[in-house]
């Protein structure tokens, strides 16, 4: 599978999930295709004085658990099979982590670096302004995603609080999460995904009788998923051999000092050039001898050609859809256990609705809450997958998709089918 055939990926592992626990064919026809389609082309003046088309998306796969949700990624690559795909493991994520949400996605296809920040303003609220009513608080609620930020969330919000009478503005600042704290955002929301990411590594340790302090681990990705995982993990005493990202990977078997990692990339826009590590090429990364290995970055990163090379002992998906179909079933064969995207990076979202509630309550909790509520969502996720890959002798991403649509499933039964 390529990234071209992202949603036939997602399509794939989801009827086998069905076909392992013999979901109900109707309710299979209504998961299997998204609620909604939002593509819309607005005009943009640029700096220069010249007008710019962009193309942006929004797909609502479902929301019979509740407002659809789901982040915005500004990247070249976007497009509608990549949404799709995105939207969909949006609603089996809020699924398995017990949030009252369906998925959703979307984006706009830009490189946010080829415009200036004026420009990325005027092309986000411009986007705002073009989806309209297809976004709402209580509706559709996006978030930060690749190449988004608290920024744009801002920019957003207030974008479309002035589209809505001035007496429901106040009670309208949950139309987005991932805003900044001062803006109505969540503490420990810019931590989250990778949090969420420790929680899970820290339960699957402690059914295996693993020890975090003695571990060893390498990151692809060093934005803020990876670098907030492996800063995280560090707290362990576990060791950071490797890092990679769009500029180059490095390694270090005496071990990296994340924290001092991500300030050298905050400065040069990338791990190439870190003095405190040598330069490898990609294969020598994904060849890294260490016990767990956490692809953050964008998906099918792990392929049939990819996958040998790889010799952790766990792979903890910190990004959506890292590992391809063929990918899986080479890291199965080797023994390689895998802790899926759509239960591992979950605590973004989960944290998303602690923000959420926050803002509809007129709320603000401290962090110590959040954490421990979000510990309390993931561990309880991890073992619910646990559970069900015992009972039905599957593979843990099979059982991840099993959990989600156990619960879809009940609800379109309970609700039944208008008219």
């Amino acid at each position: 599978m390529s990234k071209l055939n992202l949603f036939d990926m997602v399509t794939a592992r989801y009827e086998k999930a069905a076909k392992v626990m013999n979901l109900d064919v109707e309710i299979q026809k209504i998961l299997g295709r998204p609620m909604n389609e939002i593509i819309v082309n607005f005009p943009v003046v640029m700096d220069d004085g010249k007008i710019q088309i962009f193309t942006g998306y929004r797909v609502q796969h479902n929301n019979v658990l509740g407002p659809f949700k789901g982040g915005l990624r500004y990247h070249p690559q976007v497009n509608i099979d990549e949404v799709r795909a995105l939207a969909a493991w949006m609603t089996w994520k809020c699924a398995i982590v017990d949030l009252p949400y369906g998925g959703a996605k979307g984006g706009i296809q830009i490189d946010p670096k080829q415009y200036s920040l004026k420009e990325l303003e005027h092309i986000t609220r411009r986007f705002t302004y073009a989806l309209g009513d297809s976004i709402g608080p209580d509706y559709d609620i996006p978030a930060p995603d690749v190449n988004t930020n608290p920024q744009i969330m801002a920019w957003i919000l207030d974008t479309y609080l002035s589209t809505v009478p001035p007496q429901e503005r106040l009670r309208s600042i949950h139309v987005v999460t991932g805003k900044p704290v001062e803006a109505g955002g969540s503490l420990g929301r810019n931590k989250a995904t990778g949090q969420g990411i420790v929680f899970t590594i820290e339960r699957w340790a402690q059914k295996k009788n693993f020890d975090l302090k003695k571990a060893t681990f390498f990151v692809q990705g060093f934005g803020n998923v990876g670098s907030w995982a492996a800063r995280i993990l560090c707290q362990h005493g576990s060791k950071l051999l490797a890092a990679q990202d769009h500029t180059g990977s490095i390694y270090n078997k005496d071990g990296i000092d994340p924290e001092d990692l991500q300030k050298y990339v905050e400065a040069n826009g990338g791990v190439k050039g870190y003095k405190k590590a040598t330069e490898v090429s990609h294969e020598q990364f994904l060849g890294t001898e260490a016990d767990i290995f956490i692809p953050a970055a964008l998906e099918s990163q792990i392929t049939k050609k990819t996958a040998p090379l790889i010799k952790a002992k766990l792979v903890a998906e910190g990004a959506n859809g890292p590992t391809d179909i063929e990918g899986d079933e080479v890291l199965f064969s080797k023994g390689i256990e895998i802790i899926p995207d759509v239960l591992c990076n979950a605590g973004g979202v989960c944290v998303s609705y602690f923000e959420w509630l926050q803002n509809k309550r007129s709320e603000f909790w401290d962090l110590d809450d959040v954490d421990h509520k979000l510990k309390r969502r993931m561990v309880d996720a991890y073992d619910r997958v646990d559970e069900i890959a015992k009972k039905f002798n599957t593979d843990s991403r099979t059982a991840s998709y099993i959990v989600a649509l156990q619960k879809l499933e009940f609800v379109y039964k309970k609700r039944g089918i208008f008219p």
